[in-house]
């Protein structure tokens, strides 16, 4: 049997950050697009931009389904309900509502959800760093959206709300993580997010139809939130996928648990730049506390790749 690698190139670590990094720009880029497009329109179209990207990398770097067992597909349109559907709606509601700082806050607790609910669902063992990690994460949670700043009384409740939502669609994406690990070591990810993808498109044609206002209405658009919308799909949608998928396959198990920190940063980063966020102490402080929570699920993570790596050396 040949072995993982134990070093990575500077193109499959730059892979990793890079996709890590488009990953994390989702979260304010949610919020613009959430003010500028009805939701289900905004999200059909990023799925079919995120389809055209994928289509050519699905064909000439997958077996293109051949590998695929007939198990695998209720479980992809599974993905596509909940992973797909569930948490892009989910977002764009959310960030509507509640700012881009505290919409990168919640994102950061994604591996902390995602291994309560492998214990809760699959009796995956809980641990001292996972349980640190869920007890950092909802401190941090909490205490970044229950500070109230100066102006700040009026409209908190929405601010909550919008919190609530993102804390959803961060369960849809644990959903999207857990589900994956049903489908059948013959079909790639770069396979499951094209098909996905594909699914979820008539889904968002239909709750568009029904539930936006204006359906496929782009008149309340400028240039910078059509450029977004374009970003969200190409670049979140599809070349990230793309990106990961490349390096995960060349890095140690290590490398790429470590690169999950790329993620929140960005998105925390990019909510200052494209929003014009105020800094507030606060920020700090809460993101802080989720952060450290995630760096124990890297810890988490990193330790039985690790172990795996070294005996398979």
């Amino acid at each position: 049997m040949a072995s993982e690698p134990q070093s990575a190139s500077t193109t499959t670590i730059a892979n990793l950050i890079a996709g890590m990094a488009l990953f994390g720009s989702a979260t304010p880029l949610s919020k613009i697009i959430g003010a500028h497009f009805p939701v289900f329109t905004a999200s059909c179209i990023r799925m079919v931009i995120a389809a055209i990207v994928l289509a050519p990398f699905v064909w000439f770097a997958t077996d293109r389904f051949a590998r695929a067992r007939r198990s695998d597909f209720p479980v992809i349109l599974a993905i596509a309900a909940f992973g797909m559907v569930g948490f892009t709606a989910t977002m764009l509601f959310g960030m509507r509502m509640t700012s881009g700082v505290i919409g990168s806050t919640i994102m950061s607790a994604s591996p902390a959800v995602t291994a309560l609910a492998a214990v809760v669902f699959f009796g995956a063992a809980m641990n001292w760093r996972k349980g640190g990690a869920l007890a950092l994460a909802l401190a941090g949670v909490v205490a970044i959206n229950l500070w109230r700043g100066e102006g700040d009384s009026a409209w908190n409740e929405a601010k909550l709300l919008g919190a609530a939502l993102v804390g959803a669609a961060v369960c849809l994406e644990a959903a999207y993580t857990l589900l994956s690990r049903k489908l059948s070591d013959g079909i790639t990810s770069l396979e499951t997010t094209f098909a996905a993808s594909l699914v979820a498109i008539p889904l968002f044609v239909l709750l568009a139809v029904l539930f936006d206002p204006h359906p496929f209405d782009f008149s309340g658009a400028d240039g910078f939130s059509a450029g977004a919308l374009l970003f969200w799909g190409a670049a979140t949608g599809g070349l990230a996928p793309v990106l990961w998928y490349n390096g995960v396959r060349k890095a140690p198990g290590a490398l790429a648990a470590g690169a999950m920190a790329v993620m929140p940063l960005s998105a925390l980063a990019l909510s200052y730049v494209l929003l014009g966020e105020q800094f507030r102490w606060v920020h700090l402080a809460g993101f802080g506390l989720v952060f450290a929570g995630l760096l124990l699920m890297i810890v988490e993570h990193a330790k039985p790749a690790a172990d795996k790596d070294a005996a398979k050396s």
